[in-house]
């Protein structure tokens, strides 16, 4: 069969299949894997020089005290029983604690980090592809797509998105591991998929969906659910013993209650609990992620005017773009349910939408963008499966010449690299990244607020206020707007001016941090004002007050006492939130 390079699938080496993470001799497969690296590592080499970006870099690691501390026992500690930014990922905080500890405050230097792991998923992935499916070209091209698409420079060039790279890291040492475990299925065999399972977790809880991702496995390419219906879609890769659909679900029991301790801890971590509303119904949300499906679907295809977040619009979605998005995702289903023969299409598809479901916005939402490119890392691996096997096998029936498939191929690596490259260099600085997504998406409150934060950091007052202004015409209670419009009137010297703006703040904001600074600068304001009576009523409004019940969970200590009462609140929030209206 022909494969997306040109090159011949190559037979696994006999007995290799024993050893939990061997490598297939093959002479062409090291100079396949040097290529991805130095590829990844030229494209994203610019990244050296870049600041960190003022945009969680900061919550992070420029501002984040534990990072920023020593790695001792109390430390330690700290990382396991505390969330950090409103996630349970203690691994993500070991990494950055650890690049704090080598390369202190250097940018340049975490930056590197990222674009070193960004190359050793792309390895991996070779390396999983090519273990389960026996393909060396097509393995190689799925890898390539990885490690060269637009869509991934947010993850890579965000210092702070380290946990989507490093959870995938642990996402694909998992799926390698579990071919090994069904080769021959054993207990400890499964309990080392678990593990590294386990480590994905704690590095971001984005890779939740693993044991979906698993039966998607057993069913392609290792076959181990329905062997019997036709599918030419794997060579050269054992024949692995097939189970039962109940048999596969149970062997999978640990994972799936790993999943279910972990979805309760990131929720109790992101305080999704108690009287907090979403602000949109499930109908909303539904209507928002049928349009990011099919928008991501676009960025897939022609990856241009990339963006790095679209604000969540809400409402204002019109009936055709749901409508016509609804069209595009069925006529994909209907297309790879008619072509079900081809196994990695229905894997792919199902890969794609199911890895998506976690950050689409309809089970939690705890921020409020449409849909970011950093949420498609993994999930765009999916779709790349299809292409890929899918362009292959039409190019083997066509009998198309031996050399029109490869340099295809190569033609279209190019021309993503250079996307690519250009999209690198939008994350320079953080004016130039909110300035591009205005420049692709004018009406982004979002941006406005970000360039906006930006200018007034740097001290450039004058160009920051009117974005301030135009996040207020779209989001007029929001408290981080207001705030922005307040902070920067402030410094003006309009304190009259000033006041109204930081009053809003405290009438909307469940913020602690922005009530603080809110209370504060209000205080400041009046004192400067001559109304010591108003400031010293704001100062005082800083004394600590009785946190309110089941708001958020105390994670020192014995916080697993709290899980009752925090799935019992969790589901009378659904119940009451989706039966409220915005």
């Amino acid at each position: 069969m022909v494969s997306s390079l040109g090159l011949k699938p190559q037979q696994a080496e006999p007995g290799s299949y024993n050893q939990p993470f061997g490598w297939v001799e093959n002479h062409k497969y090291p100079l396949l894997c040097l290529v991805l690296v130095v590829a990844t590592l030229a494209l994203y080499y610019p990244v050296h020089h870049y600041p960190f970006f003022e945009l969680d870099d900061y919550v992070y690691v420029t501002g984040d005290p534990h990072v920023l501390g020593p790695l001792d026992w109390s430390t330690v500690k700290w990382a396991f029983t505390h969330s950090f930014v409103l996630n349970y990922d203690p691994l993500t905080f070991f990494s950055h604690n650890f690049d704090v500890r080598m390369f202190g405050l250097n940018a340049g230097r975490h930056h590197q980090v990222n674009v070193i792991l960004h190359a050793l998923n792309a390895v991996l992935l070779f390396w999983v592809l090519k273990r389960a499916t026996g393909f060396t070209g097509r393995s190689f091209m799925v890898a390539a797509l990885f490690a060269v698409h637009p869509i991934q420079v947010e993850n890579v060039a965000w210092i702070a998105e380290r946990k989507t790279i490093l959870s995938t890291v642990f996402f694909l040492l998992a799926l390698g591991a579990y071919r090994w475990y069904a080769c021959r299925p054993r207990l400890r065999r499964m309990a080392v998929v678990a593990f590294l399972y386990g480590l994905g977790l704690l590095a971001k809880p984005q890779v939740i969906t693993l044991p979906f991702v698993l039966l998607l496995w057993d069913y392609w390419p290792l076959r181990r659910m329905f062997p019997k219906a036709p599918d030419c879609s794997t060579a050269g890769a054992e024949v692995i013993p097939p189970r039962s659909f109940p048999e596969l679900i149970k062997e999978k029991g640990l994972l799936f209650a790993i999943a279910a301790v972990d979805a309760v801890l990131t929720m109790m971590a992101q305080q999704v609990v108690g009287a907090q509303k979403w602000p949109y119904t499930l109908a909303i949300r539904l209507e928002n992620a049928i349009v990011a499906y099919a928008q991501y679907v676009g960025k897939a295809v022609w990856p241009a005017h990339l963006v790095f977040e679209a604000a969540y619009r809400g409402d204002s979605i019109r009936w055709w773009e749901v409508l016509g998005s609804s069209v595009v995702l069925l006529t994909i289903s209907v297309l790879v349910a008619t072509g079900r023969r081809h196994r990695y299409l229905v894997v792919g598809w199902l890969w794609f939408l199911g890895t998506l479901v976690p950050m689409i916005g309809l089970v939690v939402q705890p921020h409020l963008e449409a849909l970011a490119d950093r949420y498609a890392y993994i999930s765009f691996l999916g779709l790349f499966l299809m292409v890929c096997w899918g362009v292959a096998d039409w190019a083997k029936y066509r009998h198309l010449p031996r050399l029109v498939l490869p340099v295809t191929s190569l033609a279209v690596l190019a021309v993503l690299s250079v996307i690519t490259y250009r999209q690198v260099g939008y994350w320079r600085d953080s004016i130039t990244v909110w300035a591009h997504s205005l420049q692709v998406t004018p009406r982004n409150w979002v941006a406005e607020l970000g360039i906006g934060i930006s200018y007034q950091q740097q001290g450039q007052l004058e160009e920051a206020l009117p974005h301030f202004y135009r996040a207020a015409q779209d989001r007029p209670e929001n408290p981080e707007v207001n705030l922005g419009i307040a902070v920067v009137e402030h410094q003006r010297g309009n304190l009259r001016l000033a006041i109204p703006y930081y009053r809003k703040v405290l009438a909307v904001s469940n913020d602690a941090r922005i009530t603080t600074q809110a209370w504060t600068n209000l205080g400041h304001a009046y004192s400067d004002l001559g109304d010591s009576d108003r400031a010293r009523e704001c100062y005082e409004a800083l004394q600590p007050h009785p946190a309110p019940p089941v708001r958020a969970i105390n994670w020192h200590g014995a916080w697993w006492r709290d899980l009752g009462p925090f799935i019992r609140a969790r589901l009378r929030q659904w119940r009451s939130n989706d039966s409220s209206s915005p």
